[in-house]
C-alpha cells in the first residue's frame, strides 16, 4: 500500500471578495400592526382632512362660545327669514333665531346623541359577541339566537316605536337608548367572527396552557387582539347614529322641538324653503359634513388596518 500524500491546493481568497449569501436583512425600523396603519394614514391627505373636520366639530360641541357669544335661543321676529347681515353671519330663521349660532350649539346635541350610541353598542355588543365566539356550544347558541332576533329588527324602525311610546320623556339619553338599543347586533357579529379566529391562535392556547383561566385569557389576550374591526365600525357607527337622530327630529318623534338640533332646524326651516333657502341649508350641511367626516375616517382606519388593501395601493 503507498504512503503517498495527496497534497490539496486552495486558492487563496481575498476578504473583500466574499459575497453573503441567504442572510436576512432587517428594517431597523419597528413594526407591527398599529405602527405600520399610522404610517400608512400619515401620507394621505384625506386623514388629516377627516381628522380635522372631526375636531372642529368636537370642539365646537365642547366649547361653542369659542365661535359664537349670540344666544342661540333668543329670537326676534323683525329679523325673520332675513340673509346675512351684520351680527347674523349666516342670517336667521323664521322665528328669527340666528342661524350661525344654532348651527354651531346644535353639534354638541348631534354630537352628544352619536357617542353615547356608540357606547351602548359597544357595552351590549362586545360582551355578546366575545362570549359566544369564545366559550361555544350552548352559550354561543344561545347568544347568537338573541343576536338574531335584534339584527332581524331595523334599528331604525325600532327606534321609531320606542321614541312614540315615549313621547313623553324624549331625551338625548331615550333616543340613544332608542338607536343604540336595537344596533349593537351588527356588532356582536363582527367581533364573533374576529374572535374566532383569534382564540386558535398559538398564543392563546399558551395561555391557557400555564393555568390562566379561560376568561381572563379572553380578557388580557383575545379580546384585545380583536378590536381592530370593532374600532372601524364604531367610528363609521357614530356618524349614522347622528343621523338616524336628525332624521327622527326632523320626523317629529325625536328631540323636543326646543331642543338645540340640526334635525329640528332642518324640519323647522322647510316651512319658508321658498323665501330662505338658506336657513334649511346650513344645518343640512352641517349635518352633510360631519356624517361624511366619522364615515371617511372609520374608511380610512379600515383600509390602514388591512395590509391587503395596503398592498394594493
Amino acid at each position: 500500500m503507498s504512503d503517498r500524500k495527496i497534497e490539496h491546493y486552495v486558492a487563496a481568497v481575498d476578504p473583500a471578495d466574499e459575497i453573503e449569501v441567504d442572510r436576512v436583512k432587517l428594517g431597523d425600523r419597528r413594526s407591527n400592526l398599529w405602527i405600520d396603519a399610522w404610517r400608512d394614514l400619515r401620507v394621505r391627505p384625506l386623514f388629516y382632512i377627516s381628522l380635522g373636520l372631526v375636531a372642529l366639530v368636537s370642539l365646537a360641541a365642547v366649547w361653542p362660545s369659542l365661535f359664537t357669544h349670540v344666544d342661540p335661543r333668543f329670537c326676534d321676529l323683525a329679523l325673520s327669514n332675513k340673509g346675512p347681515e351684520a351680527g347674523h353671519l349666516l342670517g336667521s330663521t323664521f322665528q328669527g333665531c340666528d342661524v350661525y349660532s344654532r348651527v354651531v350649539n346644535g353639534a354638541s346635541t348631534s354630537l352628544s346623541v352619536g357617542i353615547l350610541v356608540v357606547i351602548i353598542t359597544a357595552t351590549i355588543g362586545l360582551p355578546m359577541g366575545a362570549l359566544a365566539a369564545y366559550y361555544g356550544g350552548w352559550v354561543d347558541s344561545v347568544l347568537s339566537r338573541v343576536g338574531d332576533i335584534f339584527f332581524a329588527i331595523p334599528y331604525f324602525l325600532a327606534a321609531v316605536v320606542v321614541m312614540s311610546v315615549m313621547s313623553q320623556h324624549r331625551n338625548v339619553v331615550v333616543i340613544a337608548f332608542a338607536i343604540g338599543g336595537f344596533a349593537w347586533a351588527s356588532l356582536a357579529r363582527i367581533l364573533r367572527a374576529e374572535v374566532l379566529q383569534v382564540k386558535n391562535l398559538e398564543y392563546v392556547m399558551a395561555s391557557e396552557a400555564v393555568g390562566r383561566s379561560r376568561f381572563a385569557t379572553l380578557l388580557r389576550h383575545v379580546l384585545p387582539n380583536s378590536l381592530t374591526p370593532v374600532i372601524v365600525y364604531l367610528t363609521i357607527a357614530l356618524g349614522a347614529a347622528i343621523t338616524a337622530e336628525a332624521t327622527l327630529s326632523f320626523l317629529g318623534i325625536g328631540l323636543p322641538p326646543h331642543t338645540m338640533s340640526w334635525g329640528n332646524d332642518i324640519a323647522q326651516a322647510q316651512t319658508s324653503i321658498r323665501v330662505a333657502p338658506m336657513a334649511l341649508f346650513w344645518p343640512s350641511l352641517a349635518l352633510t359634513i360631519t356624517v361624511l367626516a366619522f364615515i371617511m375616517l372609520g374608511e380610512l382606519i379600515r383600509d390602514a388596518l388591512d395590509p391587503k388593501a395596503r398592498a394594493q395601493r
